[in-house]
């Protein structure tokens, strides 16, 4: 069965249909950028624009970087435009499709969903904690394969700021450090949440995922295994056409 997928990032817009036995993508995905600023008829317009690229007609999945309650509020907007705060995306961004049915959820939850079925999560018991790192950090947390939602962990305070202020991917690109140095601000940050939530297994996804053996290897003193997501920057797709798929069957 194919469903479509989009994931809405702070750069990007991506999505592609979903091949959802198997949990990969059926076509080479179609990513558009985010527009800026980043608001609800913008972005509305973006999604609209990958979906209308493979002439798709049935249920769509899309992620949103921020809480997104009832399966369709926006309460959080922490990297795209603040009136995106109390829209009702659900009915925003099926209106923009013409009609069809619209599941939207927390994009790192969406990650954390498709890891949990197809990667490094399946069949994992425990705590299992999924962060995306790329415009922000995004985060889904598990306790025996039982999805947390709208967790938002990359909003802890790590010294003074925002965590996702000083550990994401962006700051990293903005700040030109090294592997090093932001690996060593990637420690701090998993110790904390390690204090907070004593996970047994962190998966790290996001973009940067691909390139996990530059700096995995140099995070040190964490004792929950550390592992990169399989499905690496498409679980997000996969993890909304996922969502879709179970909305579409509930009807």
């Amino acid at each position: 069965m194919q469903i479509f997928g989009v994931d809405i990032g702070g750069s990007g817009i991506k999505g592609a249909p979903v091949d959802l036995d198997q949990g990969v993508l059926a076509q080479e995905r179609h990513k558009v950028l985010t527009p800026h600023p980043a608001t609800p008829d913008a972005v509305a317009d973006g999604v609209k624009e990958v979906v209308d690229h493979f002439g798709w007609t049935g249920p769509v999945g899309i992620t949103f970087p921020g809480v997104v309650t009832g399966g369709s509020t926006v309460r959080t907007a922490a990297n795209v435009d603040k009136g995106w705060v109390d829209t009702d995306a659900r009915a925003l961004l099926s209106e923009r499709l013409g009609g069809l049915p619209v599941t939207v959820l927390n994009d790192a939850d969406a990650a954390g969903v498709a890891e949990m079925q197809f990667g490094q999560g399946r069949d994992r018991q425990g705590t299992v904690l999924l962060l995306t790192f790329g415009t922000g950090i995004g985060s889904a947390l598990f306790s025996d394969g039982v999805l947390v939602p709208n967790t938002e962990l990359g909003h802890l305070e790590l010294h003074g700021h925002d965590a996702e202020k000083r550990a994401s991917t962006k700051v990293k690109e903005d700040q030109d450090l090294s592997w090093e140095d932001w690996a060593h601000r990637v420690q701090k940050y998993l110790a904390h949440l390690e204090m907070l939530f004593s996970p047994d297994l962190f998966i790290i996804g996001g973009g940067v995922s691909r390139k996990a053996h530059k700096f995995l290897p140099l995070i040190q003193g964490i004792k929950a295994e550390m592992v990169p997501a399989a499905l690496q920057n498409n679980a997000g797709i996969v993890g909304a056409a996922m969502r879709a798929a179970k909305a579409a069957q509930a009807l």
